[in-house]
C-alpha cells in the first residue's frame, strides 16, 4: 500500500477533523486508499495558523501541539481526483488531492519520505486487517 507523509497538524485534519483536500505543488495519477503518515515536522507557526483556519471551518477539537502524534502512520483515506480548482475550503492551490472516506487507525511510528511512497508489506497487512481493506 502506498502511503503519503503529511505534516502535523493537516494529517491530523485529514483523518479526523474533514479535510477533504491535501494541496500540493504536483499531480498524481495515482487513485485509491493510502495510509496517512504524519511527518515529523511541525513548527508553533504552523500549528497556530492551522488551528485558527479549522476553527473558522467548524474544527474544534484539535489536539494540543505536544499531544499530535509524528514520525508515523495514523491512518489511511481514499483519493479519488487530482484538481487545480476546488471550492473546498481546505484548498489552497497549486494543485489538491481530492479526499474521501478517512479511517483512523492506531499509531505505528515509520519513517516518511517524500512523495508517495510503499509502505512495509508486513506494516500494510496489519492496517488493512483492522480496517477491513482488501
Amino acid at each position: 500500500m502506498k502511503a503519503l507523509s503529511i505534516r502535523q497538524p493537516w494529517a491530523w485534519l485529514i483523518i479526523y477533523g474533514s479535510k477533504d483536500i491535501e494541496n500540493r505543488t504536483w499531480h498524481t495519477k495515482f487513485r485509491g486508499r493510502f495510509l496517512v503518515h504524519a511527518a515529523q515536522g511541525m513548527t508553533w507557526d504552523e500549528y497556530r495558523w492551522a488551528r485558527s483556519f479549522a476553527e473558522l471551518y467548524g474544527c474544534r477539537n484539535l489536539p494540543a501541539f505536544e499531544e499530535l502524534q509524528r514520525g508515523g502512520i495514523i491512518g489511511s483515506v481514499e483519493l479519488v481526483d487530482s484538481v487545480e480548482r476546488s471550492n473546498s475550503p481546505w484548498y489552497m492551490g497549486e494543485k489538491g488531492f481530492v479526499l474521501r472516506d478517512p479511517r483512523p487507525t492506531p499509531f505505528v511510528p515509520l519513517k516518511g519520505r517524500l512523495g508517495f511512497f510503499d509502505a512495509p508489506d508486513e506494516l500494510t497487512c496489519s492496517i488493512s486487517h483492522t480496517q477491513g481493506v482488501a
